[in-house]
Parts: C-alpha cells; sequence; structure tokens
C-alpha cells in the first residue's frame, strides 16, 4: 500500500511508503567509511543474517555487500561515548543484540558574526514559524523508502572551499549555538549545485534559518539536506541522477557569505557528509 502526504509551509512534499512484507536487506556497490564516533557511521556485519534492525529505537538500513550483510547506522552527534546497542531481528522472530562502542571525539569551536540580529535571537513571529519549519524537518528525516537503492559514494554537490566542517562548536554574535549539523562549502552565488547521488525530490521550501533549501531521498533512511540556495531548479517527487543540477548557489536565511550548507540523514542523525566523498 502507498500513500503521500502533504504538509505546507511552501507545499512541503512527503512521501510515506508501507510494505506488506518487510525486506530483509539491500543489495549496494559500496560502503561508506566507517567512523564510531558521535556524528559518525558504524558499519556493523550482521551474522546471522537479520530482517530487521533498529538502534536507539529507530529502524536501522541492512544492506548486503560482497556477500555478507552490514547494517549501516547513523550516530547522533550528541552521542556519549561508550557501548551503544544495535538490536536485530531475525526470520526466525528471535531477536539478537550487536554492541558497538562510540569513542570520544572534540569538534573545534567557530565564532560567528550574524548582521541581523533576528536571526540569532527571534521575535515571537519568527519562533512560531521557526517551530512550524521544525516540525516539518523532522517529518522529512524521519521518512523511510525502500523502493531506491542507496549510494554511499557521493560527488561533493558543488564546486568551492570546504568554509565550514561538520561538528564544529558555533557561537553566532559570542552566543552559544547547536553543533553545525553539516558542511559548508564555499562557492560564488549562482554556482550550480547538482546531486551527490541518484534520489528523489522529497521537500522543497523556504525556511527561516535554511533559506531557499531541497531535501533529497536516497532510500532506506538516507537523506540530503541542502540549504541557503539562490534557486531551486527541481519540484518535489522528481527524481534526478548522479551530476543533475538541483538548484544555485545563494546566500538566503541565516548566512554571512554565498555558500551551500550540505548535510546527510541516516538513521534520523546527521552525520559527516565527509564519510560518503570518493
Amino acid at each position: 500500500m502507498k500513500f503521500s502526504v502533504t504538509l505546507s509551509f511552501t507545499n512541503f512534499f512527503l512521501w510515506t511508503t508501507i510494505f506488506c512484507s518487510a525486506l530483509e536487506a539491500i543489495e549496494v556497490d559500496n560502503l561508506p567509511i566507517s567512523s564510531f564516533v558521535p556524528g559518525g557511521i558504524a558499519v556493523i556485519r550482521i551474522q546471522p543474517i537479520g530482517k530487521s534492525a533498529s538502534y536507539i529505537g529507530k529502524k536501522v538500513m541492512l544492506v548486503d555487500y560482497e556477500e555478507s550483510q552490514f547494517a549501516v547506522i547513523g550516530i547522533p552527534l550528541d552521542t556519549a561515548p561508550g557501548l551503544q546497542r544495535l538490536k536485530v531481528e531475525h526470520s526466525s522472530g528471535l531477536t539478537s543484540n550487536h554492541d558497538f562502542t562510540v569513542k570520544e571525539k572534540r569538534y573545534q569551536e567557530q565564532r560567528l558574526t550574524i548582521s541581523n540580529n533576528r536571526q540569532v535571537n527571534p521575535n515571537e513571529n519568527d519562533m512560531q514559524r521557526i517551530n512550524r519549519e521544525s516540525i516539518e524537518m523532522r517529518a522529512a528525516f524521519a521518512h523511510w523508502t525502500e523502493e531506491l537503492t542507496p549510494n554511499f559514494q557521493m560527488i561533493a554537490p558543488v564546486d568551492g572551499v570546504k568554509s565550514s566542517s561538520f561538528g564544529l562548536r558555533r557561537f553566532f554574535n559570542d552566543q552559544p549555538r547547536a553543533p553545525h549539523s553539516g558542511m559548508d562549502i564555499a562557492a560564488p552565488e549562482g554556482a550550480p549545485i547538482s546531486a551527490p547521488a541518484d534520489g528523489v525530490v522529497l521537500s522543497t521550501g523556504n525556511y527561516f534559518f535554511n533559506g531557499n533549501t531541497i531535501i533529497l531521498d536516497h532510500g532506506f533512511g538516507l537523506i540530503s539536506l541542502y540549504c541557503h540556495m539562490n534557486t531551486i531548479d527541481v519540484a518535489n517527487g522528481q527524481r534526478v541522477k548522479t551530476g543533475e543540477q538541483i538548484g544555485q548557489v545563494g546566500k538566503t536565511g541565516r548566512v554571512t557569505g554565498p555558500h551551500l550548507h550540505w548535510s546527510i540523514n541516516l538513521n534520523g542523525s546527521r552525520v559527516d557528509p565527509v564519510l560518503f566523498l570518493n
């Protein structure tokens, strides 16, 4: 059974697909770089083969690669170092636990000056808008479809200089804010932005902090985000191929200059995009 739901801030599009029988795993051509740190990816071999898997209450993808099964797990950026547990359900109905250890990682600090004070201290009306947009974003990042095959070896979505790395502890006008949840790539305004891998446009819109935004679905809980764009050149539901232009670099939303903010979500957790780059 398949159905679609449209949530609107600017034609927010959400797909939800329910399968009558779960696939055990999807066959893939590659795996991401494994990094057992907050904001990293745990790639764990599963034996015996599982039917489904979950981590901290969220569904995790299982993939077949070179005749073995692996769980590909996004580790939240706020995860404390120590033992973590993946739960695997087998076709027999039995479950098994696969424990792994997350190591400590200290991310650097970044201080930025924002000229528009409302982008640092939003007013009441701004907060109402921000709260609506947060609900839409969370719904998109929780999306799961088994109609697409993930590709873990991506191309950079824009040519430019990496201006801010993933995980930076950020201060706006000397006020602490959430860590940086993506990779910033500085590029001239109007520079083309390409899809880093095959996918489907899950959502587009203009958001208070993110400006003009696109969300791409790559299958099995792998979702990417593109922010601060000048133009959006794709439509909701559109299939895109690796290297296909989806928009142009801009400076919309909370920015200090033209750049692309690129994030990747895996089982609902923001992870470091560098782990997907060839």
